[in-house]
């Protein structure tokens, strides 16, 4: 992983479990963060796959959750203070709405990982065959009604990104 990307992969991590939590006590929230942040890992990685794509990233900054909060009902209406809000301007719209993609369809995810230039088996797990207890804890985050309106803003860049067009034949 590039080390630019670890801002990025915190706060939009963070913010899929803030916007879709845990049911149940720590474990859950341990079994579903560690779900969210393989399926936010795999997207980054697919959407800055270079050490420069990432450094540009970080540099140009992801955008913010502004967009996604108004989709997925965080309950966030500026309650906090600036300080508090700070990390919400490290979400990458995109990689969460990727990340949302690859959390709903352990097949896609399988896709996304085979398409990862680093091999290291298992690595991902949670994310591509969830046991039962991975569900259980991840029930809201891997929801697909809850899922949708997210999944939906990139899926298709998503889609294009995962099987490029084949070139034109004359």
């Amino acid at each position: 992983m590039h080390a630019d990307l670890s801002p990025l992969i915190a706060a939009t991590t963070t913010w899929l479990t803030r916007a879709y939590p845990a049911v149940g006590g720590a474990m859950a929230s341990a079994l579903c963060e560690a779900q969210a942040r393989q399926a936010v890992t795999v997207a980054a990685l697919l959407r800055y796959p270079t050490p420069m794509d990432a450094s540009l990233a970080a540099l140009a900054g992801p955008g913010g959750s502004g967009r996604l909060d108004g989709l997925s009902d965080t309950g966030h209406a500026g309650a906090d203070t600036p300080q508090d809000d700070a990390w919400r301007s490290w979400v990458d719209e995109v990689v969460a709405s990727w990340a949302a993609c690859l959390l709903g369809s352990p097949e896609l995810a399988a896709e996304a990982v085979a398409g990862l230039e680093e091999d290291v088996p298992g690595v991902y797990r949670r994310l591509v065959s969830p046991d039962e207890s991975d569900r259980r804890a991840a029930s809201l985050l891997r929801h697909p009604d809850l899922l949708g309106p997210v999944a939906e803003l990139h899926r298709e860049l998503l889609g294009t990104r995962l099987r490029p067009a084949l070139p034109d034949v004359a």
